[in-house]
């Protein structure tokens, strides 16, 4: 079949309008969102799962490769071409059109479809008194709910640990080719045989035509029910989380888009009422140590939430992040992946023109920026000034109290200071946190002059790692321009970003870098996937070798082989 004739063939199936085949109309779905860009075929948007499962066949049958994508809120890359070396042509297919998500069981699990976001899942569970996996951090990007799954997103609640499900509905490439469905939602999707065509079965999917009667309550888990016991370990030798644990792995959790996942099926979780948030600053590194490893040990219940950030990252995000703070502050999350689409159209069509700088949106944006007021509440400036390290520390009511008094009591016999925040100033701290990867990326756009580039590390310490905040080297630390720490702390999973300065090799900073965390017994990446930044180990290129014999759903993650059927890569 011609290119013509295939791509005729893919309007056909969803509709003209929904094949998008141009360099402008594609770019904000191949661009990713902070790396990662490259040539496709086509940009397909199917409506229905029937014309996802119809796209997927055309694209294996015609033998293209088949990139799944939902928000392309990653920070590695994973879900968009790296570049044009590839072997076959490459179709990507967005299901953010795909949205619906199915309550089950009074509010206590749900059954999400591709395009369904975070942001979605939590507004619709609010009412019922239930919150889903992750609630922080990510909902304010847009992200979806199976791309956290995909990818065994950790996000920053202590208490639930990585996106995990045994219960999905998927599509998956044999050995032989074939593309398949398969059915372990743990929900018959057909008469009381169970044996259905596909399209049949994802329609029922689709309407959500569930007899509760026949739902299988015992089907698998549908969270990660170990990792609350996992992080209170804190004398462990290795880190409580880490996205290459194949205790993890499951079908569709961490398949990483090696499979074409229609739907998957979550527990939900009772909504934290009558939260409390303190603030805590200090300029000793082990103060804080000290703090979680009570805090975790000590108390019968876990925080809700313990979000580090270090100065330096307060003020560049004070600095590049304005505007994106405000923003959320004027417009709602729920709007924010709206807004993201356009600027994304923006790029596009500046990135087509010989006239325009590159990031032309980030540099208005920026401009626009220093007309806005400060966003940081006095109490935290003043923070800023006093303090290197700082800690948001998020708890429920029923552990507020008992909280208080061990801070009380605490700061009697160690360096640092505490308060317990108002509403509006949990709020704030909060936002301001979740601004500093965006503010990063911002801050090396603003000086590509004397910046190469941001070298983003996603790093699991140990649990046992009391020596916890990086300490450079002066021959390696004298190559950066700016060092961005933050993350979740109690978890021990570290952002470490890094602007390399122009004249040296970005490559090579992230190799001696990646060196220091193997010499420390860290693992990487921790939450966000290998992507395209990070080489996958070997049981994982496995894992995704045996999810995806022919090599045909994302190839080259984690460095792996790009070519039919894993063949080795030209030398």
């Amino acid at each position: 079949m011609s290119g013509t004739a295939f791509l005729n063939s893919l309007r056909a199936l969803v509709g003209r309008r929904h094949v998008l085949t141009s360099d402008s109309a594609t770019y904000r779905y191949r661009k990713g969102f902070r790396c990662g860009e490259g040539s496709v075929l086509a940009v397909v948007r199917p409506g229905s799962l029937v014309e996802l499962w119809r796209v997927a066949q055309a694209c294996v049958s015609a033998g293209k490769i088949v990139l799944m994508q939902a928000a392309n809120t990653g920070l590695t890359g994973g879900s968009v071409p790296d570049g044009n070396g590839y072997d076959r042509e490459i179709v990507l297919i967005n299901t953010l059109r795909l949205a619906k998500i199915h309550v089950i069981g009074g509010g206590r699990q749900v059954v999400c479809l591709p395009g369904a976001t975070l942001h979605a899942l939590e507004h619709l569970l609010a009412p019922l008194g239930r919150e889903p996996h992750s609630v922080i951090g990510s909902s304010c990007l847009g992200a979806s709910v199976l791309g956290g799954v995909s990818n065994n997103s950790g996000g920053a609640l202590v208490q639930r640990g990585p996106a995990y499900t045994e219960m999905a509905v998927f599509g998956q490439v044999g050995a032989d080719g074939v593309l398949r469905l398969v059915n372990h939602l743990g929900i018959p999707l057909g008469p009381d045989s169970g044996e259905t065509e596909p399209e049949a079965m994802l329609a029922a999917l689709e309407r959500g035509a569930f007899d509760e009667s026949r739902i299988d309550w015992t089907a698998g888990k549908g969270h990660d029910f170990r990792y609350a016991t996992r992080v209170r370990d804190v004398e462990a030798d290795s880190p409580a989380r880490f996205n290459a644990n194949p205790q993890n792995w499951h079908d569709a959790a961490g398949c990483a888009g090696r499979l074409v996942v229609f739907a998957a099926r979550l527990d939900t979780f009772p909504a934290q009422k009558d939260t409390a948030t303190f603030y805590i600053g200090t300029n000793t590194p082990d103060v804080l140590e000290t703090l979680r490893r009570d805090v975790l040990t000590g108390f019968p219940e876990l925080p809700i939430a313990g979000e580090y950030v270090h100065r330096e990252a307060f003020e560049i995000t004070e600095r590049y992040g304005r505007d994106m703070v405000a923003l959320i502050r004027l417009i709602g999350t729920k709007r924010l992946p709206r807004w993201f689409a356009m600027k994304a159209r923006f790029d596009g069509f500046a990135a087509q023109s010989r006239f325009l700088p590159p990031a032309l949106a980030d540099h208005a944006l920026q401009a626009l920026s220093k007309c806005l007021p400060s966003q940081i509440l006095p109490r935290l400036a003043a923070y800023r000034d006093r303090f290197e390290h700082h800690l948001m520390l998020k708890v429920s009511g029923t552990m507020a109290e008992a909280m208080r008094a061990h801070l009380a009591a605490f700061f009697t016999r160690h360096e640092g200071d505490w308060f317990a925040c108002t509403p509006k100033e949990g709020a704030r701290a909060f936002l301001h946190r979740f601004a500093v990867a965006g503010a990063a990326i911002r801050y090396q756009t603003m000086h590509r002059r004397t910046c190469a580039a941001l070298v983003p590390l996603d790093v699991a310490l140990r649990r046992n790692d009391r020596d916890w905040f990086e300490r450079l080297p002066p021959a390696l630390a004298e190559k950066l321009a700016a060092r961005v720490y933050y993350g979740h702390f109690f978890c021990h999973v570290m952002h470490q970003e890094y602007v390399v300065r122009n004249g040296f090799d970005p490559e090579t900073v992230k190799h001696d870098l990646l060196a220091l965390l193997d010499a420390r017994g860290a693992k990487y990446p921790a939450e966000h996937n290998v992507g395209h930044l990070y080489t996958a180990p070997p049981e994982m290129a496995a894992h995704y070798r045996a999810l995806d014999p022919c090599n045909c759903l994302n190839p080259g993650i984690g460095k792996t082989s790009r070519k039919r059927n894993w063949a080795a890569e030209s030398v």
